[in-house]
């Protein structure tokens, strides 16, 4: 992985090989690292956060936002850790919304806060939201999380729905021997509540000791199971990373995302930015660029023109299958 702080230009004669530069259209923005749960696979039990200071501001985000919309961003996606653990998080929302051109504006969360921000979120136009639910099962849901919640983050998507929210996805990560015979349960969860069901294939990481084998179910076996429910009928793909269908025994849209499997890199659109102002190439690997101090400095539009050509150059062909860093850190 390339760390560069601060960062050479590309014309630098530094010896970084940079490729064709990427069109992109879909940023990923962590809001905070922190996190509510403790999912094994995305951080540590135990782990240091970044000092609340060292957060770039919404006001900063909005701004680093500005410039990426005027240069072609369509979607702008708020993750964390737990995004929802940031105070006011609407505030930002609204912002978002009021850019030239109006981008997408969605959120990944576990779910657990939304009972008490859905309305709010609503209000200040977030779009649509994705909810990681890898259980149905109480108990089950302690050992993964580490810490209770079921409960919570079913209420949290009913009072998402009741609020207006529609294509709701639910992320479900799909683990061997942990969560892998609740396919079937999942997906009558789904269609009775009206989402779409996402299943990811387990992503090695730093966060999660980069698994074990066992750990992984990979995307055919992913498919067999699914369909003991009913045969996938693909759909056109878009420009997300999920392969698509239809479910023909029920009707209902699933999606696959299994980036070690079936890599992506080559049609990635995507670059993002840390809660503490990184911007970044890839979740696993690339390059990245401190902006945080330098767009303090001035000159924002041209440190974050300089950062954006750097990191759409140096996005990977293909990544090599696991990622040097804490999940909840770069927003996963």
């Amino acid at each position: 992985m390339i760390t560069v702080q601060p960062y050479p230009l590309p014309s630098s004669g530094d010896g970084l090989e940079l490729g064709k530069p990427r069109a992109i259209t879909y940023l990923r923005v962590s809001v905070t690292d922190r996190c509510n749960l403790r999912c094994g696979y995305c951080m540590p039990e135990d782990q240091s956060f970044f000092p609340r200071d060292a957060l770039l501001s919404y006001d900063e985000i909005a701004e680093v936002a500005r410039v990426l919309v005027a240069r072609g961003v369509r979607k702008i996606r708020l993750t964390g850790g737990e995004p929802l653990l940031r105070r006011d998080l609407p505030t930002l929302v609204t912002k978002l919304k009021a850019l030239p051109d109006a981008p997408e504006v969605v959120m990944t969360t576990n779910g657990m806060l939304l009972g008490e921000h859905a309305r709010a979120l609503r209000e200040a136009g977030l779009d649509r939201l994705n909810v990681s639910l890898d259980t149905l099962r109480a108990e089950r849901f302690r050992q993964l999380a580490r810490r209770d919640g079921l409960q919570r983050t079913l209420d949290g998507l009913a009072a998402a729905k009741n609020v207006g929210f529609e294509r709701t996805k639910l992320n479900t990560v799909v683990m061997g021997g942990v969560n892998d015979d609740e396919i079937a349960d999942l997906l009558a969860y789904s269609l009775a509540q009206g989402f779409e069901q996402r299943f990811i294939e387990f992503m090695p990481m730093k966060s999660n000791d980069y698994g074990v084998a066992a750990q992984r179910i990979p995307l055919d076996e992913i498919r067999r199971r699914i369909e003991t429910v009913g045969k996938l009928v693909p759909r056109a793909r878009g420009s997300g990373p999920a392969d698509t269908f239809t479910l023909e025994s029920t009707g209902q849209r699933v999606g696959i995302i299994a980036a070690i499997s079936l890599p992506f890199c080559e049609t990635c659109n995507r670059v993002r930015m840390t809660a503490e102002g990184v911007l970044r190439s890839c979740l696993f690997e690339g390059g990245e660029v401190a902006i945080r101090d330098r767009i303090r400095a001035g000159d924002l539009e041209r440190v974050v023109d300089e950062a954006l050509e750097f990191v759409r150059r140096v996005k990977p062909p293909v990544h090599e299958g696991m990622g040097h860093v804490d999940m909840n850190r770069v927003g996963g």
